[in-house]
């Protein structure tokens, strides 16, 4: 009993925090949420294009025996599981002691990188439209060409879920693919078992032969996305600001905003000046969590100042 208590203590308060930046993010999440969507849409929009024919020459589709139409479930199942399993992991701080990560932080830099690679990959199958390779976008395949759509509802609506599921044209490069190695890459990064995350890149691999064995992308399409993917995910996270590490205990549990953070620093700035004392710990707090390592010469110069020397 006690121990749920303090289970739904920890539960509570993590949940007030994510509010906080939930409230503080919301635009950017819900721009990443919506932008998922529009690629979806305009996955939907290719299908109008695509014109069945004989299915090119492949070296994985030689090297790999064909799985087979009844068999086609086995790489959707596993690309579920990878995706439930990501999910899951980035709620861990809710409930687990260890905190490396805020949930909120996580997803806008999951969002962004899937943003990025999804942009890419619109821009990349609307230029060359090639015959699909899976069962339903053969030759002779109903579900091959879509007829010209009669309204503008049944475009935006996308037939979900059955156009999602059976649409053909968006091939290079593969949109599992994408969803994969940005999961994979972000667990890299923040996760804290080694032994997972050595699992995940096994996985990946697994999850790319079976798109290819079950003909629902070309090898390129699955080329394509290992060195795209890892190279957006790199320049990007480059660009972003650095999450604070929680891991080490010493952040506060709430990351300060850009408006305290500059606020505080004019605060301490104008105690220093007046030749009052600032918290050394507290000073070298900040430092941590602005992620600027090179302001280690400001931070010296305060506890000296903090300590009278």
């Amino acid at each position: 009993m006690w121990r749920a208590k303090q289970l739904w203590r920890k539960v509570c308060m993590e949940t007030s925090v994510e509010l906080q930046l939930l409230m503080e993010k919301w635009r950017l999440l819900l721009a990443g949420i919506i932008f998922q969507y529009i690629h979806g849409l305009a996955a939907r929009g290719v299908h109008y294009l695509h014109r069945p024919g004989p299915t090119l020459q492949d070296l994985g589709f030689m090297i790999l025996p064909e799985l087979g139409k009844e068999r086609g479930y086995i790489s959707e199942s596993l690309f579920t599981f990878i995706f439930l399993s990501f999910v899951l992991w980035t709620f861990h701080p809710f409930v687990y002691h260890s905190k490396r990560f805020y949930t909120v932080l996580l997803w806008l830099r999951v969002l962004a990188f899937l943003v990025a690679s999804q942009v890419l990959r619109i821009i990349t199958f609307y230029s060359t439209q090639l015959p699909g390779p899976n069962y339903h976008c053969r030759e002779g395949s109903e579900l091959a060409r879509l007829p010209p759509p009669k309204s503008v509802a049944e475009v935006l609506l996308i037939n979900f879920p059955h156009g999602v599921i059976y649409g053909c044209g968006d091939l290079i490069f593969s949109s599992h693919m994408i969803f994969t190695l940005v999961f994979v890459l972000t667990y890299n990064k923040y996760g804290s078992k080694r032994f997972i995350k050595f699992l995940a890149w096994v996985i990946a691999i697994v999850q790319s032969l079976l798109i290819v064995a079950s003909r629902k992308h070309y090898t390129v399409d699955i080329v394509v996305a290992w060195y795209t993917v890892n190279l957006v995910v790199f320049f990007i996270d480059k660009k972003l600001p650095e999450m604070p590490d929680r891991s080490s205990g010493s952040q506060p549990l709430l990351p300060l905003n850009v408006k305290e953070k500059d606020g505080k620093f004019r605060e301490d700035h104008r105690k220093l000046l007046n030749g009052n004392t600032v918290d050394a710990a507290d000073w070298r707090q900040r430092v941590q969590v602005n992620g600027k390592h090179g302001e280690d010469g400001n931070h010296i110069h305060s506890n000296s100042v903090a300590n009278g020397t």
